[in-house]
């Protein structure tokens, strides 16, 4: 049986990659602080033999005992600060987690002798306000916020490691991702905000026009992006998306939602949408779920997750 270690695998993608490892069949492992994980995530992972190591991607004596522990031959490293607001307040704990943190996990990725390496990283973000819609791999880096620089450079030691160290490794540069578990609180994504809004019947926020573009791609088509890099021997990097724009006034309109503005938050990419195209070549994988049934799906988890809340109150 193949053993497989997620970090940030309390997460909302990365207990959904869990779950898709354990329905293929591979043992699972995850190491996570919880600091916005929430191990309720991965109850059903738990019952079904994965195991958690609660300890700081930063902190190296915590990553070799989770290691040592689960011996993987795959690290799928998902945990990461995705806060775009908290990086710019405080762009060096940004930078710690992402930059160093992910310095701590190749390191004892090579020393353990992991046959398979995959990150998630952010398409959007790197690319930022880009010439060129969709937007290839071929586009340059013009990160506009500390959290996009912080993943590019996390991006630099992956290709550093995987050329001049030998480590199998690859990079997914994500669309923005929904569905079940994203935590409406806090820095979360537009959609998971929106649902929770619907479902409680709130009136949510839209900072500038609504008039921006994002690229939604549905987190279960993202666990197949990751189990098929994780099977794959190619290295370099390719996006993760659908190739589609939808705005945020469209999407508000879908859901049936009134909205209120608010001022522009600064550092927020005008139009982001990724060209796909790179990942059916190399991969074999391309998202297969509509927006309007990621849609249904999303609300249905909003509305079970509120509904366990009030009960559980």
């Amino acid at each position: 049986m193949m053993r497989a270690l997620v970090t940030g695998g309390a997460g909302f993608i990365g207990s959904n990659l869990v779950d898709g490892l354990i329905a293929r069949g591979i043992s699972v492992a995850v190491l996570d602080d919880l600091s916005t994980g929430n191990v309720e995530n991965l109850a059903g992972a738990i019952q079904a033999g994965a195991t958690l190591h609660v300890g700081d991607i930063t902190d190296p004596a915590a990553v070799e005992k989770a290691f040592t522990a689960a011996a993987p031959d795959l690290v799928y490293h998902l945990a990461a600060q995705i806060d775009v607001r908290r990086a710019v307040s405080d762009p060096g704990h940004d930078a710690r987690i992402n930059v160093l943190g992910t310095a701590t996990v190749l390191e004892q990725s090579l020393h353990s002798g992991v046959s398979r390496f995959v990150m998630a990283s952010t398409g959007g973000a790197i690319y930022g306000d880009a010439a060129v819609v969709p937007t290839p791999e071929t586009a340059p880096a013009q990160p506009l916020s500390p959290y996009a620089v912080s993943k590019a450079a996390a991006e630099g030691y992956v290709e550093y490691y995987a050329r001049d160290r030998g480590l199998s490794a690859f990079v997914l540069r994500l669309a923005n991702v929904y569905g079940p578990r994203q935590d409406p609180r806090g820095e979360a994504g537009v959609i998971a905000m929106f649902c929770s809004a619907a479902v409680d019947g709130r009136v949510p926020t839209v900072f500038g026009d609504g008039g921006q573009t994002r690229d939604f791609v549905y987190v279960g088509d993202v666990v197949d992006a990751f189990c098929a890099a994780g099977e794959s021997l190619c290295a370099g990097f390719c996006n993760v998306a659908t190739g589609r724009e939808t705005t945020i006034a469209a999407l508000a309109q879908t859901l049936g939602l009134n909205t209120v503005a608010a001022p522009e938050r600064p550092g927020e990419v005008r139009r982001s949408c990724l060209a796909p195209g790179l990942a059916a070549e190399l991969l074999g994988w391309h998202a297969r779920t509509t927006l309007a049934d990621g849609l249904a799906a999303t609300l249905a988890g909003t509305a079970r997750a509120a509904e366990v809340g009030e009960l559980s109150a």
